[in-house]
């Protein structure tokens, strides 16, 4: 962290209901059995840009320039069911998410906005193939090796089975959010 530097990020927050909770306490637990150290995530998003380093006097024209790229963006619809296990870029922590089954056309569209912004910024943009998901639970370390496999079709089958789950894991995005440093912006979708 350097002064004047405000940590940015561009997502789609999820507001968990309670069945949600319930399913990801079931997922959480039993992949618990392979990874003891894994904790649930406490707030839910999935991601349009990666974290960025904005100066503080970039935050308001950033902030600009995506209200208006985003401002013809309708509501839509995506289903969130595939679990996956994914790492960060240095390989120190390991995630268990939901990615995308269907949707994935509209995020795309939205990453493309959003990039065009983080282009004009001269930021990176994000990822070239991007595996949209919401991330359930986290440890720290590589550990997706545990977690694959086995673990991976346990909880596959956890959320496959789940009652609630064809309805729960439908999401109807309603606003994107940016957030930097301590600020928070939303774009409401029409």
């Amino acid at each position: 962290h350097e002064r004047g530097n405000w940590a940015t990020h561009v997502y789609l927050p999820y507001i968990a209901q309670e069945e949600f909770l319930e399913l990801l306490e079931l997922l959480v637990s039993h992949a618990r059995t392979f990874v003891p150290s894994l904790a649930a995530m406490e707030e839910f998003h999935l991601s349009l840009s990666q974290c960025v380093v904005l100066r503080y006097h970039w935050i308001e024209p950033f902030v600009r320039s995506l209200r208006e790229r985003l401002a013809a963006f309708h509501r839509f619809f995506c289903v969130a069911d595939q679990v996956k296990v994914y790492t960060n870029q240095n390989k120190t922590r390991t995630f268990i998410g939901l990615e995308v089954s269907a949707g994935h056309f509209q995020l795309l569209e939205l990453v493309s906005e959003v990039d065009s912004v983080l282009e004009e910024f001269d930021l990176p943009t994000f990822y070239k193939d991007p595996s949209f998901h919401i991330s359930l639970a986290w440890c720290v370390g590589d550990l997706a090796g545990r977690l694959e496999g086995q673990c991976l079709q346990e909880l596959q089958d956890i959320v496959d089975g789940f009652e609630e789950s064809a309805f729960l894991l439908r999401i109807q995005w309603e606003q994107i959010r940016c957030k930097s440093g301590n600020k928070y912006f939303s774009f409401p979708l029409r």
